[in-house]
């Protein structure tokens, strides 16, 4: 498209460069994609970025954004004067949520049964459109796409193949006139259905991972997480905040690490157990405080010693050998500045 040779504007994300340049060149040439990566890293934030840097546009009121030259909806066609109204990018981002229990009608449309006792069981009018046409001329956002079971896979390849989507008796002709921008985590996530090859083969995809530095991570979290007035987070604290949730993520133990939402969690948090504790600078001992509520459900242990020892545990533990090792750091360095 157009717009994204111009722009290069993905500034709700920090980071994630090449991320960023893949998806640019994905849009410039109309490609629908699909962003896969681990939970917690921007996907959708990233997609929602894209909805905000299309251009404000005319459109009928109508479930279809018709453009007022040139309808496409049954409604506008049989209407010879319309409500024309302007709409952002952002206003014309749709989200499915991908779930087993999606079914074909939530993203096509279904008969509505007032319509068709009043138009006719076989009559256009009686059609209510489903999610997919309320994305005409935007961005069809489809988080967690392979949560979706395999019969919907099927009906989002006509629509993108064909531009055209297919309901009972009904052919809605419809040019596929958005943007697809498809999310998936990693197959080892519970859940997850298999995507056919002949899905897969529609799209391209972009694969996401955690921050890619320290200093990014640190931006992150002061751009991102809520501060609490009067306490103080010390900046070598954050530093051992940030450090520790990214040795856990190279951890050869877990086989799910904790993402950004965790260092972000334990910043919020730490803080809080500062306000509780009566104090106005926060210690390790906060930040200790709220590592289980905070990290044990964003991690998985590998079989291998999921039966030897609980999150719980390991994350205490981990945390301790970790901040021992750093303080033994401090007074090394300490004592060699002192030489």
């Amino acid at each position: 498209m157009e717009i994204f040779k111009k722009n290069n504007n993905f500034n709700d994300i920090i980071g994630q460069e090449e991320t960023k340049k893949q998806l640019r060149s994905a849009l410039i040439t109309d490609r629908h994609v699909i962003l896969v990566g681990p939970p917690g890293i921007g996907k959708t934030t990233l997609a929602k970025n894209v909805a905000k840097l299309l251009p404000e546009i005319e459109a009928n009121k109508c479930p279809y954004n018709c453009d007022p030259k040139d309808p496409i909806c049954p409604e506008c066609k049989l209407k010879k004067k319309f409500e024309i109204r302007k709409i952002s990018g952002l206003q014309r981002f749709i989200r499915i949520q991908g779930s087993p229990d999606l079914t074909v009608e939530d993203l096509i449309g279904d008969i509505d049964p007032m319509k068709a006792l009043q138009f006719g069981p076989l009559s256009i009018e009686a059609f209510t459109p489903g999610k997919i046409f309320k994305a005409n001329r935007g961005v069809l956002f489809f988080d967690e796409v392979n949560r979706c079971p395999e019969k919907l896979q099927n009906a989002l390849l006509q629509v993108l193949e064909e531009g055209k989507a297919t309901i009972g008796s009904y052919d809605v002709e419809l040019p596929a006139n958005f943007i697809f921008i498809g999310t998936m985590n990693p197959e080892d996530f519970a859940g997850t259905e298999r995507l056919s090859e002949v899905f897969l083969d529609r799209f391209d995809i972009i694969y996401m991972n955690y921050p890619e530095t320290e200093a990014i991570e640190r931006e992150i979290v002061k751009t991102k997480a809520k501060v609490l007035k009067d306490i103080k987070f010390p900046e070598d604290l954050l530093d051992l905040t940030i450090n520790f949730i990214r040795l856990l993520r190279e951890n050869p133990d877990l086989e799910r690490a904790p993402s950004v939402r965790a260092t972000i969690g334990l910043f919020e948090r730490a803080q809080a157990n500062a306000l509780i504790a009566g104090r106005s600078v926060v210690n390790s001992k906060d930040i200790k405080d709220a590592i289980i509520s905070v990290v044990s459900h964003r991690i998985k242990l590998k079989p291998s010693i999921r039966y030897k020892v609980k999150p719980e545990d390991l994350l205490s533990e981990e945390f301790d050998k970790f901040a021992k090792e750093k303080d033994n750091e401090d007074l090394e360095e300490e004592s060699g500045d002192s030489l």
